[in-house]
């Protein structure tokens, strides 16, 4: 059973290795990154190279306004913070946030905006509109450095740090909608 899961997976990598290998050149003489290519032809096994293609490129268009540069900082700050302290606790914080552990009102306002882009993302990806898609996730911005601005993630009550690392999580979660952040490079 284990060798049939690592053959298919072999097989879904090979698939997205050769899509990237094709799409790249087409791509990159559009002016595309090759690390968007990544985290977009990573994210899901495209079918359709068009769609790929306006999807790079409404990614490449977002990571180019100020909205785009700083909500991938706040991505990675959140998953650098995740990826230490998930190490360090030798766990993984991938639960639904509970919203009965919110103390301060930029956990609950960052929670719903994570719903919200979400959402907002899912459907605007659902009509093939990746523009909108990318307006969705704009609108956590402000919330993500609102959080960490005003948040400490390490408190000393486990609980609620828990929580915290479990909400920053959905950052990463939320912005997988329209691209794997982490292939993105800067």
């Amino acid at each position: 059973m284990w060798q049939r899961f690592v053959g298919v997976q072999q097989q879904l990598t090979s698939r997205c290795l050769t899509l990237a290998s094709v799409s790249s050149p087409l791509l990159r003489g559009r002016g595309a990154r090759h690390d968007l290519v990544h985290a977009v032809v990573f994210l899901e096994i495209p079918t359709d190279i068009v769609l790929l293609i306006r999807r790079v490129e409404a990614l490449g268009k977002f990571l180019d306004i100020e909205d785009g540069k700083n909500l991938l900082a706040g991505y990675k700050r959140a998953t650098n913070i995740l990826r230490i302290e998930e190490k360090r606790d030798k766990a993984e914080y991938t639960d639904a946030p509970s919203a009965e552990l919110y103390r301060q009102a930029e956990e609950r306002e960052l929670a719903r905006a994570i719903d919200t882009a979400a959402e907002e993302a899912t459907a605007a990806v659902a009509r093939e509109d990746f523009a909108a898609a990318m307006s969705a996730m704009a609108k956590l911005r402000p919330h993500v450095d609102a959080f960490f601005e005003k948040v400490t993630v390490n408190v000393d009550e486990a609980p609620v740090r828990a929580n915290r690392l479990k909400l920053l999580n959905q950052i990463r979660v939320a912005t997988r909608t329209v691209a794997d952040f982490a292939k993105i490079e800067g």
